[in-house]
């Protein structure tokens, strides 16, 4: 489902050509803001792609309406549209909004320049088109997220959570000034929080010479935010929407706050980066204030959420600009998990086994709200034929899973001693088998390891041989945690380059695996690393990760499943089937794990 804007130039001049994008026609050849009502299910394009789901307005609701949002439904989902097709061709030339690009109509030209720079908080163009006057925009629908005047007005919502919302505003305020569109934060209707309690907005509005402050508040504070006079829009509107929100809350304001509201609108706060500034001052006043001590340094390795908890816009705040911000300890909000293996298309039985074992415990209060997560994940490639590979996979995981069963204290994650010596009990347990069966050769089992041990946002991985950890984040894009024990990795770390490395016959083979030898053959990897945004983590067996499968698809079968609406189940099995298509010549295994977390306001 989409929501679809479709706009009715006043001026009489169309604005644009779309004989590049296609030659759709608005429905039975009159513009949707006809005196002729349309009806819900009729189409707006003549190729009958969009159906409304909402009927249009009246002839006399028309009277005065030049812009309709609707939500439609794309009943040819599996084809590309032309917009999208600009996008995925990256022609810098339409990635700005200056840029005469024919066929596709100047708002749209704003969703490509703003979807370019990667910000979330635009709603992601689908397609559009022009005909005659009229142009149509087609978005994300994010008509049923969170408004944020309800959260907003909530008792339980923390005066830190309200000053992170008016940071993200200011920050959107810096991205949509270059493209005139500043109007868009100024609609409270907008206005809206998507499932992590991120401001995003619903869609954008260009401004006109009359600007307006429009919100939807009681009377007497939508008073407090009366029309802005006929000039360029300044920050004091946003300081003006601030003040009717904390009116209408009710909520007693910190001092602090009242005297950064009145100098933004008597002029002292003149600029953005200068806003942003006081908003983290008062920050840390605040967090200072509510633990009695000076606010948290910001270390290496410590989980933490800066306010701006999404990427800056280089290209439009300097880096100059760039102010200390406050540090808020995270916590884990929800952990989701999935798992699957597949024999693949060539072999006859499959020798990868996987483990997957958690624990939750919910406390929550009117006012507060932990969850303590334990996932434990175990993926294991075994080798050595028929009744030796799976048995070595098998045997691997059972052994940490009991291991683990008797040594994790509850609420602390493992130690690495602790953790080498699980792998070293799994190895023994395997290599034990090899001797007492006589196993000699290739016939001795053996398997590869992948394991990764989760503690609200503590994390901790171990592995053996070429099985994969990945982690994706937002931010960070797709990372490979681990690196393959193999002969072509092990020149590269000696100093050869890669492309003699891997013109080895032998760089595939693995330089250590569990089994074949004893303790002294293996020396695991093992890792810690701090859950500090929504991540998503991913184990592999190669019948997955061969020939840069992940690398090449994470952004059409790994970034939409960071979304809590994604289904983890859906995405593995999706996972599989590509793996299957691409490769399909060895037995196929993934675990998905969704992490999810949010500041912890009452730390």
């Amino acid at each position: 489902m989409f929501w679809a804007i479709i706009t009715k130039e006043t001026t009489g001049e169309a604005l644009g050509d779309q004989e590049d994008l296609g030659d759709k026609e608005a429905i039975s050849s009159s513009s949707p803001l006809s005196p002729t009502q349309i009806l819900l299910g009729s189409y707006l394009d003549s190729q009958e792609r969009y159906q409304l789901l909402d009927p249009l307005p009246t002839q006399t609701e028309t009277a005065t309406i030049t812009d309709v949002g609707v939500r439609v439904l794309d009943c040819q989902p599996y084809q590309i549209s032309p917009i999208e097709a600009v996008l995925a061709s990256q022609e810098s030339d339409l990635l700005t909004p200056s840029v005469e690009a024919r066929g596709i109509p100047h708002l749209a030209k704003l969703y490509i320049a703003l979807q370019s720079q990667g910000e979330r908080g635009i709603p992601p163009i689908h397609d559009a088109w022009q005909q005659g006057d009229i142009q149509v925009v087609i978005i994300e629908d994010r008509s049923d997220w969170q408004h944020l005047v309800d959260l907003w007005q909530e008792e339980t919502t923390s005066s830190l959570k309200i000053l992170h919302w008016c940071y993200e505003m200011a920050q959107l305020w810096a991205v949509l000034e270059p493209v005139n569109c500043r109007q868009s934060l100024l609609d409270l209707s907008n206005l809206r929080l998507d499932e992590d309690q991120t401001l995003a907005l619903q869609r954008l509005y260009v401004e006109s010479s009359n600007s307006q402050v429009a919100t939807e508040l009681p009377e007497d504070a939508q008073a407090e935010t009366s029309a802005i006079p006929e000039e360029a829009l300044t920050i004091q509107a946003l300081g003006r929407v601030w003040q009717a929100l904390f009116r209408q809350s009710q909520r007693t304001q910190f001092g602090s706050v009242v005297q950064m509201l009145g100098d933004l609108e008597v002029g002292k706060i003149e600029t953005i980066a200068h806003l942003r500034s006081r908003l983290e001052e008062i920050s840390i006043e605040l967090e200072a204030l509510a633990t009695a001590t000076l606010p948290p340094v910001k270390e290496e390795n410590t989980a933490v959420s800066t306010i701006p908890q999404s990427d800056e816009p280089e290209d439009i705040i300097s880096k100059a600009d760039d102010m200390p911000t406050v540090v808020l300890a995270m916590q884990l909000s929800s952990l989701e998990d999935a798992g699957r293996t597949d024999v693949g298309r060539q072999r006859h039985h499959n020798e990868d086994y996987f483990g997957i074992e958690t624990k939750s415990n919910k406390l929550e209060f009117p006012k507060s709200r932990v969850l303590q997560g334990h996932g434990l994940y175990i993926l294991c490639d075994g080798m050595g034929g028929h009744a030796g590979g799976e048995i070595a996979s098998e045997l691997a995981v059972n052994t940490l899973r009991q291991y683990f069963q008797e040594h994790w204290i509850t609420n602390q994650l493992p130690t690495e001693d602790s953790i080498r010596e699980a792998v070293y009990l799994a190895n023994e347990a395997i290599y034990k088998l090899n001797q007492q069966d006589a196993r000699s050769g290739v016939g001795r089992m053996g398997t590869t390891l992948v394991m990764l041990l989760i503690q609200d946002t503590q994390a901790a991985f171990a592995h053996v041989g070429d099985s994969r950890l990945y982690r994706l984040t937002r931010k960070q894009g797709l990372e490979q945690v681990t690196v393959d024990h193999e002969v072509g990795q092990r020149e590269i770390m000696r100093g050869v380059e890669a492309s003699i490395a891997y013109a080895r016959p032998d760089a595939y083979q693995l330089t250590q695996a569990l089994g074949p030898r004893d303790d002294n053959a293996i020396n695991p990897d093992v890792g810690f690393f701090e859950i500090n945004e929504d991540t998503l983590l991913l184990l592999v067996s190669d019948g997955l990760s061969d020939n840069d499968l992940i690398e090449t698809h994470w952004q059409t079968h790994l970034e939409p499943l960071l979304s809590s609406g994604a289904n983890l189940e859906r995405g593995v099995t999706d996972l599989i089937e590509l793996a299957n298509q691409h490769n399909g010549h060895d037995n196929i295994t993934g675990i998905l794990i969704r992490a999810k977390v949010r500041p912890n306001l009452e730390s």
